[in-house]
């Protein structure tokens, strides 16, 4: 263990329930050189605590590995709260929308890669990446994106630009330095990435944070180096005589490797074309020719062409079939002792410990990744889309993936067989700081029953009350919930019927929305937060969450106390033991927590998972009687995590919506209406920016009250012709 304290936790909270137990026996584990060990920790048990503590006493940088964007940025916001003096960042996919290219042999389709960069989220992954190499304090929360490629840290290190105050370099020196590491000259607003250029000044935006600074040249040394703040241009934090500029991209090459690069393109291509022209495919050989010849011509004339990843290999200098570098890459790594050498391990080691969350899903999506991609690329050069290269633009393999980390831990309320087999040690946590138990589990039957009062020979008798089915029944339970201020969720098989769902609860008084995963990232974000504030307390808010799979490991609800699982005996992926278990889990954070399951029959997995729930209420409910302890739900504070991952525009954008709701709830059209004319005024005297962000507070207010149709339909409001006008 390091000696010098890197990590401090910054909370009230002291570990209780079976957290001193879990901290102390994960701790020695570490000290003992073990390699694997789980965590099978309940939900509501503060897993998340229990690995700050973890974090805290092994001092090392760690990176904590999340199924899903939605769990890594409440994940992220846990650990920021933990430590608020450390480096904690967020990795995860920058792409907002996300088309890989494909081809499909059998209809001859061929699908052209599309995708949408979302920038603040690429700000984050270089502010993560620019952490790891300045830092010691660090602590990365990503997806399981972080398995792909990502650039050589070494050259990504290398090519930093440092600038103090005296240094001798001249304004056009600079530009054509930041040029170089794909920073991009503008005229109009500053952003991450960019430069501005004006008399003897260069502004420079990093993407690592939000700061301008400003260098002032006299004489062709630096003078001064200023902090600005982006939006008040107000002068931050005086006093900083240097500066360090990374390169705006990942991916860096010098031009020696760019040459060398193009001739080994063109010779892994003549090779290709012979072997294709061989096997008789001449169509696929002109096509490669042409996509190859293309591409070498883009890349020698402006430095990139669309696809540019798939020649990865050959601007790295890797061999094929070389793993490439990931963010692993990027994580401190130490000299092998003499026993890990002996024991095969490489010269460097990794140095950082490394926590997967909700393993029994995200190891199975680590395990994966490598074949689908391969699936896909080995179909598009078998046709003559791309050269064999492209091969290797791809995630890591699972056995490379355990190769590039140190230690490891898996936290899951429900570890599968490959943690439990793998593991030096499984420590259990069931017993809750706060005392709550597993939720009540009540069975009920999804179909509806009829019964006969005449020939019951009974009027208004309670017995013979008919059963009204699943829906109706889950409705009922939801409203008497609802009423004592809490709120409810329910899940489902397919997303139309969570939609359809949500819709029917609407219909029925019930302030409903679904969540699934073809709502954006952000959006996901923003629902849950709105269903957390409930109906009572914002004008955004709602009660009933429907969903399918998206409700299960992680998320962190504590004012949900009933949870309906619909269909429950629909033997299956979303209704085995596991996934039983983790949404059962959901309502484990109320002190009210109740879970009914739609059953007709008893399966096997609805069997164990009830079985399982009542080992550890047992174990729980005698802890409490033990220790006099009355549970209590769980107090969180509410946090709108969407802040860290917007842009200022539309942060802007959200801002002018809040200030509109009141009109928007009343008479959305007029407000719409207002909006056009505000825009139009803004073009004509030439303010595009507030012209962008009134056009896209318009179309937020569209899609939010359905009038996308008759935006597209030109009718009175004229929305598409005003869009022309100034787009």
């Amino acid at each position: 263990m390091a000696q010098n304290k890197l990590f401090q936790l910054a909370t009230p909270f002291k570990p209780a329930g079976d957290q001193p137990k879990a901290i102390e026996a994960l701790t020695e584990g570490l000290k003992k050189g073990f390699d694997r060990q789980t965590l099978l920790g309940v939900t509501g048990s503060g897993k998340t605590f229990t690995m700050a503590n973890v974090i805290s006493a092994y001092n090392k940088p760690t990176l904590v590995l999340a199924h899903n964007k939605t769990l890594a940025a409440q994940l992220a916001q846990e650990y920021r709260e933990f430590f608020p003096n450390n480096a904690v960042h967020y990795f995860v996919s920058y792409y907002d929308y996300y088309q890989p290219e494909a081809y499909m042999p059998v209809t001859d389709t061929y699908i052209e890669k599309e995708a949408m960069i979302n920038e603040e989220i690429d700000r984050l992954r270089h502010a993560s990446t620019q952490a790891l190499l300045t830092r010691k304090d660090v602590i990365i929360v990503a997806s399981v994106s972080c398995i792909y490629g990502l650039g050589s840290p070494e050259e990504y290190e290398k090519v930093n630009i440092k600038l103090t105050e005296g240094m001798e370099i001249s304004r056009g020196e600079l530009v054509r330095k930041l040029i170089d590491v794909h920073f991009s000259r503008t005229n109009a607003d500053i952003k991450p990435g960019t430069f501005r250029a004006v008399g003897n000044m260069l502004e420079v935006m990093p993407l690592n944070e939000k700061i301008i600074f400003r260098l002032e040249f006299e004489g062709g040394i630096i003078a001064r180096i200023i902090r600005l703040d982006p939006i008040t241009r107000a002068v931050k934090e005086n006093g900083h005589t240097s500066v360090f500029i990374f390169p705006a991209k990942h991916f860096i090459s010098n031009k020696d490797q760019n040459e060398t690069a193009l001739k080994t393109i063109k010779a892994e291509l003549e090779e290709r074309i012979k072997t294709l022209e061989k096997a008789g495919k001449m169509l696929e050989a002109e096509r490669l020719k042409r996509r190859v010849k293309y591409d070498i011509s883009m890349i020698r004339e402006v430095g990139y062409t669309n696809g540019i990843e798939n020649y990865s290999r050959h601007f790295s200098g890797k061999m094929p079939g070389e793993a490439p570098d990931t963010l692993l890459a990027y994580f401190p790594h130490r000299p092998a002792t003499a026993a890990e050498k002996k024991a095969g391990l490489p010269d460097m080691v990794a140095d950082f410990l490394t926590i997967v969350d909700e393993s029994h899903v995200t190891v199975p999506q680590l395990n994966g990744m490598f074949a689908g991609d391969a699936s896909r690329k080995e179909t598009l050069v078998e046709h003559g889309f791309r050269l064999p290269s492209a091969k290797d633009n791809r995630p890591l393999k699972f056995n490379e993936f355990l190769e590039r980390i140190g230690p490891m831990i898996y936290t899951s309320a429900t570890p599968s067989d490959y943690e439990r087999k793998g593991s030096q040690q499984i420590v259990e946590q069931v017993i809750r700081p706060t005392g709550l138990i597993d939720p009540e589990i009540v069975i009920k039957p999804v179909t509806g029953t009829v019964v006969n009062h005449a020939e019951k020979g009974a009027k208004n008798s309670a017995q013979n009350v008919a059963y009204p089915g699943q829906i109706h029944d889950f409705i009922e339970e939801a409203i008497a919930t609802i009423k004592k201020g809490d709120r409810v969720m329910a899940t489902t098989l397919t997303k139309k019927m969570a939609e359809d769902l949500s819709d029917f609860l609407k219909e029925k008084g019930i302030k409903a929305e679904y969540l699934h995963s073809d709502i954006k990232t952000m959006q996901r974000i923003e629902i849950l937060t709105e269903f957390r504030r409930g109906a009572a307390v914002s004008k955004g808010g709602f009660d009933c969450l429907v969903g399918v799979n998206l409700l299960r490991e992680g998320l962190d609800l504590p004012e949900v106390s009933l949870i309906g699982i619909l269909d429950a005996d629909k033997e299956g992926f979303l209704r085995s033991d596991t996934a039983l278990i983790q949404t059962i889990g959901r309502a484990a954070r109320n002190a009210a927590g109740r879970v009914i399951l739609y059953a007709d029959h008893m399966t096997g997995s609805l069997d164990r998972a009830i079985k399982e729930t009542e080992r550890r209420r047992t174990i729980q409910i005698a802890y409490n009687k033990e220790h006099s302890i009355t549970p209590q739900t769980i107090k969180k504070a509410i946090h709108d995590i969407t802040d860290q991952l917007r842009s200022e525009h539309d942060k802007a954008v959200y801002e002018l919506l809040k200030v509109d709701e009141a009109l928007a709830q009343s008479d959305p059209i007029l407000l719409i209406r207002q909006k056009e004319e505000a825009m139009n005024e803004a073009v004509k005297v030439l303010d595009f920016e507030t012209a962008a962000l009134v056009r896209d507070e318009m179309l937020a207010l569209q899609k939010r009250f359905g009038l996308e149709d008759k935006a597209k339909k030109k009718t009175s409001l004229g929305i598409t012709s005003s869009k022309r006008r100034y787009k």
